[in-house]
């Protein structure tokens, strides 16, 4: 038995995830060492933040999975690319390793999708991974066997177990029967010596069962790192689930009594993803927010300095483990889960064209890997003129150049209507874009900023040379010197209003925005990147820049453009924050 689900599956046929098959009374992989993903990352993408802080591991992943869960990050390629897809190349145990050397990684790491669906493959990865000498985890539901985790446990040796929580009914609804074998499943990697860090989803009305969860990790061991994922829907989660930035922060001290070491993700800006020192709360390590699921280590020249211990009270570090001498950067689209980000951005496309069969897409995804056409995606994703020519060759390749015609025509027109005003604007009011909190700074050549700009705004953003992915998160001093006159929060991780100017308050943030209250969100998620529905926000932000000049019925052009793109009615009640699909209840045809 692999998965705890137990599945009874006659002779011929699949189990419930469909990927494993009975083949003469013995449990086969249908699609046996066909990867994804090969490529390098840090760990903190995984993420796993206590275990060899910054260093380079290869990142594989395949595809399925054998839980089915509500809002996943990873629905492209756990339930809508096929384990047979020939985006996914045969590679056996030995070419893997050999990948993992050539590029002087410390190791190897299964994400994105579980590793119990592809759990011979990654056994006979793992043994090859240690017999050469390299380290061997994953990300899990854990949702392993006895029997199966037995087997794997010799050959790993760190894990990061993402729990549903401690309800039966989350994980029935996924497919599994109840927490228990997750549970059990911790203690006994913890007991046999794999470095386990444990994540959870932190949503609106599940403070109650973390809390507990906290005090069973403990009771285990209060050295195991817990990481709260707060909740975004995805796909077909209800919006109502979100808690925002600011109330996870204000949450994240009440576990902390339970645990020690406890981080916030999802959350740009927030300041729980640093490890402080135990003894006198120095930060020993400094992170930033790095896309969904990710983190990105900023100071690791301090760490080699402190040699292991806190510089300011001589404390020892919580993290024993080495970093290396200079951190990984990952690509725009590589590695981690922005790689799911793109082949919903590629999908994004092709629905707005009228594409209503799955197959469809991925005939285009396999296109668009098979080129390894990711780098180039990344760089077309990133101004308006290109995305159009994007659109249009994607109609192409499905045989829609008509249907893209009419997008992009239509995209083309409003454009033209803003351009239209230019000799109007008398001058251009200086624009900031945030994510999240007000100091996460998006960065300048992203597509936000070229909407500021186009709609006829300055971006401050430009101003400023940053690092990480999407941004980086600026000082007080920092985001005052850019002194913007008017703030954009992102329509993709966003907050408030009323917490952006709360923020302000308490890191006495002074701006010209805040003064006048000129911060503004936009009405409807994924308005300013990653879909075509950027249109609907270039419009909105070319009315709030310069509201003498422009006068777009924003709520008639969203119902508009719902109707001849989308063939649905526009409700922002059932719009969640995927990129895709264009509300929580779109499915495929």
């Amino acid at each position: 038995m692999i998965c705890e689900r137990f599945c009874k599956i006659p002779e011929g046929r699949s189990g419930a995830c469909g990927i494993y098959l009975n083949q003469g009374n013995e449990i086969v992989e249908r699609y046996p060492n066909r990867y994804l993903i090969t490529t390098p990352i840090s760990i903190e993408t995984m993420p796993m933040l206590h275990y060899y802080p910054g260093s380079k591991f290869l990142q594989v992943s395949t595809a399925g999975c054998n839980f089915s869960c509500s809002g996943c990050i990873s629905t492209v390629i756990v339930k809508e690319l096929e384990a047979g897809s020939q985006a996914l190349r045969y590679l056996q145990p030995d070419e893997v390793v050999a990948m993992a050397r050539k590029q002087e990684c410390l190791g190897i790491a299964f994400l994105i999708n579980d590793p119990l669906a592809s759990f011979f493959t990654f056994s006979r990865l793992a043994q090859a991974a240690k017999e050469a000498g390299l380290l061997v985890g994953c990300s899990s539901n854990t949702y392993f066997s006895e029997q199966s985790l037995a087997s794997i446990i010799p050959y790993l040796d760190f894990i990061n177990i993402g729990s549903k929580g401690l309800c039966d009914e989350s994980y029935r609804r996924c497919g599994g029967s109840s927490a228990a074998p997750v549970l059990r499943n911790l203690k006994t990697l913890h007991d046999n010596g794999v470095h386990v860090e444990v994540s959870c989803i932190l949503e609106r009305d599940n403070q109650e069962e973390l809390l507990q969860l906290a005090q069973i990790i403990a009771g285990i061991s209060t050295d195991i790192p817990l990481q709260l994922m707060r909740f975004i829907p995805f796909e077909d989660a209800d919006p109502e689930r979100e808690i925002s930035i600011q109330e996870a922060e204000e949450f994240l001290p009440e576990v902390k009594q339970q645990l020690p070491h406890v981080y916030l993700f999802n959350s740009p800006g927030t300041r729980y993803l640093d490890t402080p020192c135990p003894q006198c709360n120095t930060i020993l390590y400094h992170r930033d927010f790095y896309g969904p699921m990710g983190a990105k280590l900023k100071n690791l020249k301090e760490i080699h300095e402190a040699a292991g211990v806190c510089p300011h009270c001589g404390q020892l570090s919580p993290i024993s483990n080495g970093a290396p001498a200079d951190p990984y950067q990952e690509g725009g689209f590589q590695g981690g889960y922005p790689f799911t980000r793109a082949l919903e951005m590629i999908q994004a496309i092709l629905i707005a064209l009228g594409v209503e069969d799955k197959h469809e897409v991925v005939k285009v995804w396999e296109e668009v890997l098979k080129e390894q056409h990711l780098p180039e995606l990344h760089h077309q994703m990133q101004n308006p003129q290109s995305y159009l020519a994007l659109l249009r060759r994607y109609g192409q390749m499905v045989g829609r150049s008509l249907q893209a015609e009419t997008l992009a025509g239509y995209m083309e027109e409003k454009i033209a209507l803003i351009k239209a005003g230019y000799p109007h604007i008398k001058r251009l009011p200086r624009v900031y874009y945030c994510m999240g909190k007000p100091l996460f700074c998006i960065k300048g050549e992203r597509f936000e900023n070229q909407m500021v700009e186009l709609a006829g705004g300055y971006s401050v953003n430009k101003e400023i040379d940053i690092d990480g992915r999407p941004g980086e998160t600026l000082t007080p001093a920092e985001l005052m010197a850019l002194n913007p006159e008017v703030v954009f929060i992102s329509a993709f991780i966003s907050a408030p209003v009323r917490s952006f100017f709360q923020s302000c308050a308490e890191n006495a943030i002074d701006i010209p925005a805040v003064r006048d209250s000129r911060v503004f969100l936009h009405p409807s998620p994924s308005w300013d990147f990653g879909n075509p529905r950027w249109i609907l926000g270039l419009m909105n932000m070319a009315n709030l820049l310069h509201p003498e000049i422009y006068h777009f019925d924003i709520e008639e052009e969203s119902r508009r453009f719902y109707q001849e793109f989308y063939r649905s009615d526009y409700n922002p009640a059932v719009i969640n924050r995927s990129f895709s699909k264009p509300t929580m209840h779109w499915s495929w045809k």
